[in-house]
């Protein structure tokens, strides 16, 4: 057997065998990297970005960040128990901080370990809003969209290797180097990202509604974040996530499916929205 097919033969055992269940999908994915060794190395980077920036406690915003963060969580674990999947938060460490940073954004470990910015606030402008941004970051988590990442840049690198390693004309491989880098980011990596980003909006906006929260508001809270970016966005294939005008006609859609299905837990009214 040539080194190229046992490369090649190698690489589709190894992602045969290093498979995960998406628990909202029920569908395969990438799990090369095990969350035994992901979670611990996200708590102690959460730990550590926490001593090293302005973390905000006590005040009326932070326990709000808390108090949403608790719903989503809860909401999380009943959607899971309910579709066959108990324990699977068993290893999940949840905890929610507001930092003093006007960077409009926020995040979720594979962990549960979550940062809000303050500077998102100011375009969330209400509680439910900010239930939809946790639900989003929480719903990347549950899916394990983090370890996906980092698998799918592991197989990118050894295709990569691969590649260097079969193609043996120096300017062959120069002009393999040149076009894999730009064919494997625009038609692989690109695309994966931007189906994760829309795969988190469905499952958190089901969260968000079975949080007690109006799924409704996220696609006003995504004309907001568009108005806020001042459309500068790239094209769309060229991004990491959805083109706004997408992502907002793609959450209208989505939000009557979120009520439908906070209806089977027996939830068919939502919180008034609540100004921060």
């Amino acid at each position: 057997m040539s080194i190229k097919r046992f490369i090649i033969l190698l690489g589709f055992l190894g992602l045969y065998f290093s498979c995960a269940t998406n628990p909202f999908t029920g569908k395969k994915t990438m799990a090369l990297v095990s969350n035994d060794s992901l979670f611990p190395s996200a708590f102690q980077q959460y730990n550590q970005f926490l001593t090293e920036n302005k973390v905000l406690t006590g005040t009326k915003d932070s326990e709000m960040i808390k108090r949403v963060g608790e719903r989503i969580a809860i909401a999380s674990e009943r959607w899971l128990n309910a579709n066959g999947y108990q324990g699977y938060l068993n290893d999940y460490k949840w905890e929610y901080n507001l930092v003093d940073d006007q960077t409009v954004n926020a995040w979720c470990m594979p962990s549960g370990k979550i940062v809000f910015y303050t500077g998102i606030l100011e375009v969330a402008q209400n509680e439910t809003a900010v239930a939809v941004i946790m639900g989003h970051e929480v719903a990347h988590a549950l899916a394990n969209h983090g370890q996906q990442r980092m698998s799918a840049a592991y197989v990118q690198q050894g295709l990569a290797l691969a590649g260097n390693i079969a193609i043996q004309d120096e300017q062959t491989r120069n002009i393999f180097n040149q076009s894999y880098g730009i064919g494997s980011n625009v038609l692989g990596m690109l695309p994966f990202s931007r189906a994760h980003e829309t795969e988190a909006d469905k499952i958190g906006l089901i969260l968000t509604a079975l949080a007690g929260y109006n799924p409704d508001e996220g696609a006003e809270l995504w004309k907001r974040m568009a108005a806020k970016g001042g459309g500068q966005a790239p094209p769309e294939f060229l991004s990491t996530h959805p083109a706004n005008e997408t992502r907002i006609k793609e959450l209208q859609q989505l939000a009557p499916k979120a009520k439908e299905e906070a209806a089977k837990f027996g939830i068919t009214s939502f919180r008034p929205l609540s100004p921060l």
